[in-house]
């Protein structure tokens, strides 16, 4: 599985350069930056994942994996450990 604790240790590194009552709206941003990454890969590669799904069964288990590590990076980012 893939570990998120080097990117946690930068964060938290950016997150020091900035006053600590601002860090939830820094985090806030950083969230919505990543969400709306997202949404533009999954739209412009939408016909590709589906094509993955289904031509790859094997495939759905790293899906799987990879929105559980992107979902604990935004539950890291919003604050909720």
């Amino acid at each position: 599985m893939f570990k998120l604790d080097p990117l946690y240790s930068i964060y938290n590194r950016f997150l020091s350069y900035f006053p600590e009552n601002i860090h939830w709206l820094i985090s806030l941003f950083l969230a919505g930056l990543l969400i709306y990454g997202i949404y533009k890969v999954i739209r412009k590669q939408f016909i590709f994942l589906i094509l993955l799904v289904i031509l790859l069964p094997a495939s759905v288990p790293i899906l799987k994996n990879i929105w559980q590590a992107l979902l604990e990076l935004l539950k890291f980012l919003i604050g909720d450990k």
